[in-house]
């Protein structure tokens, strides 16, 4: 696995993410976190969460692991061949899936607003509540099959060691569907009222459209050149989607959390699915600058090492990539836990997002921190196990998971009776149980992966974050006494020079103890300054 190269991805999926966030504000500044913003993500709930299982989950990791091998094993024009016939099924079948969410909007709508009706509710949805989200679900739906089509096109031009653009494709996403978006929304009603969401709505089908088309030249650049191939009667065909019926499943099994959370948090209250939302939104941040960039690099890796069987290259590349999102994920797990509020107060806290909101909202962060790096962790792990076609196993770990969740939000909100933070809890408890589960039948089935280093690793990186804590500790105290109060320029510096200072006092500490993966990030950032 190249270290260069997982750079190039997380620079770029940063600026991804980055974007993703500036959406987020537009949407807390324009609507708050109330009950028009909930209904919207309500609706994109469904077409997010198919993306999620055949965009970046199933089909993503089932096509590059076979395209992969093809690629290596029969050479360019037969892995063409496949990526033509996967593209005019994936056409075919997610146009047909969009057509039913479209004629089944009502009834989704309905699912999702079943704990919002009953007795033990403290949030009943109204008729025009009801109404604009089945409108919205409607209008996001086709969504699913153009990010489908992009994931595809991803899978080429990863196999083919190319990283930078795909990675930057859902950087067109976050611009079309905010300029879009807002253009068509305002367009619709200059006063930002709740129709003005269906713009928006418009604006996810922009984006889905240019993160498809903008990959184009790249993939032209690499020799691929579409057309209709319908023989899908092909071995190639047929093992992805062997390794996409447990994929649905597994990959997806954290996204299935949040849309059964967003089914429990309509019950909570109003606000409850835009609180969990705009965390899960800053949790995602991580995960995808370090967590997605490492996988997306080591997945191909992985593949061309399981050819034939579990060759000696595959155990370091796993255990490599493991300890990377380690090193890199923990650290934003405890910024992202002991700043929560003052990282809230400068990214959402603007326009309608008030002050009870920026807590609210903390309360949810703090709780998805606590499997944060077993989340980012999970990215790695679980296609290792379809490289070596062992994927049923995932698949029964993720029947647990989501039986734990369940369990544990009915539990935590009708038993005990706590707020929406408990249903953020539910899914660390569910994605750490995942890992593990997982980690130790990888064990199994590959042979050591490096345990007792990685635990070594572990517990001198904790020493170095305990440090970095402290000064987040501090920088609370004495810095972010009255958020609501600071203006913002004094505010994001502070809070940038909090989280350098921290950083800095985390990767030295890590250095003196001598863990190899801050020698490898310090090497890295030399030679981009020598350039």
């Amino acid at each position: 696995m190249s270290a260069k190269a997982t750079w190039k991805v997380s620079a770029a999926v940063m600026a991804s993410r980055v974007l993703g966030l500036a959406r987020e504000m537009m949407f807390t500044s324009i609507f708050g976190a109330g009950a028009a913003l909930d209904c919207f993500q309500l609706a994109f709930r469904i077409p997010n969460l198919l993306r999620d299982l055949f965009a970046e989950g199933a089909l993503s990791q089932a096509f590059v692991t076979t395209f992969s091998k093809q690629l290596k094993s029969e050479g360019d024009e037969s892995a063409w061949a496949l990526a033509n016939k996967m593209m005019t099924l994936a056409a075919v079948f997610m146009s047909v899936v969009t057509l039913i969410g479209v004629f089944a909007a009502p009834w989704i709508v309905d699912l999702l607003t079943t704990l919002a009706r009953s007795d033990n509710s403290r949030r009943v949805y109204n008729p025009q509540d009801l109404a604009l989200t089945v409108t919205m679900v409607r209008v996001m739906y086709p969504f699913i099959l153009l990010v489908s089509l992009a994931a595809l096109v991803m899978g080429m031009l990863n196999a083919k060691n190319i990283f930078g653009m795909p990675a930057l494709s859902s950087c067109f996403f976050n611009l079309g569907s905010m300029i879009g978006g807002a253009g068509i929304g305002y367009w619709m009603d200059p006063t930002w009222g709740p129709r003005s969401l269906i713009g928006f709505s418009i604006g996810v089908v922009i984006g889905g459209l240019a993160q498809l088309v903008c990959q184009f030249p790249a993939l032209h650049r690499v020799g691929y050149r579409f057309a209709a191939n319908f023989q899908w009667r092909d071995p190639g065909v047929r093992q992805i989607l062997r390794l996409m019926g447990p994929a649905v499943i597994s990959s997806s099994v954290v996204q299935i959390n949040v849309v059964v959370n967003s089914m429990f948090a309509v019950g909570v209250g109003a606000g409850a699915v835009s609180w969990l939302n705009c965390a899960f939104r800053l949790m995602q941040l991580p995960i995808g600058i370090f967590g997605v960039a490492v996988a997306t690099v080591t997945l191909p890796a992985l593949s061309r090492a399981a050819i034939g069987g579990i060759s000696a290259e595959f155990r370091p590349t796993l255990a490599k990539g493991l300890r990377l999102v380690a090193f890199l994920v923990l650290p934003s797990t405890i910024g992202l836990a002991v700043l929560a509020q003052p990282i809230i107060s400068v990214i959402y806290e603007h326009g309608k997002f008030n002050a009870l909101q920026r807590v609210e909202t903390a309360l949810a962060l703090r709780a998805y921190g606590y499997g944060l790096v077993f989340y980012a962790a999970l990215k790695v792990l679980q296609p290792a196990f379809y490289a070596i076609d062992k994927r049923w196993f995932p698949m029964l770990v993720s029947f647990l998971a989501l039986g734990l969740n369940l369990g544990f939000n009915y539990l935590f909100v009708y038993v005990f009776g706590w707020g929406h933070e408990s249903l953020a809890l539910t899914t660390s408890i569910t994605a750490s149980v995942n890992f593990l589960l997982l980690f130790l039948a990888m064990r199994k089935f590959a042979g050591d992966l490096g345990t007792g280093e990685l635990l070594v690793m572990l517990a001198k990186l904790l020493a170095a974050g305990a440090m970095m804590a402290g000064v987040c500790v501090l920088a609370n105290r004495y810095l972010f006494t009255d958020l609501a109060g600071m203006k913002f320029l004094p505010k994001i510096t502070l809070l940038g020079g909090t989280i350098g200072l921290a950083s800095g006092v985390y990767f030295i500490v890590a250095k003196l103890l001598r863990v190899s993966e801050a020698d490898e990030a310090l090497a890295m950032f030399t030679r981009k300054l020598r350039r």
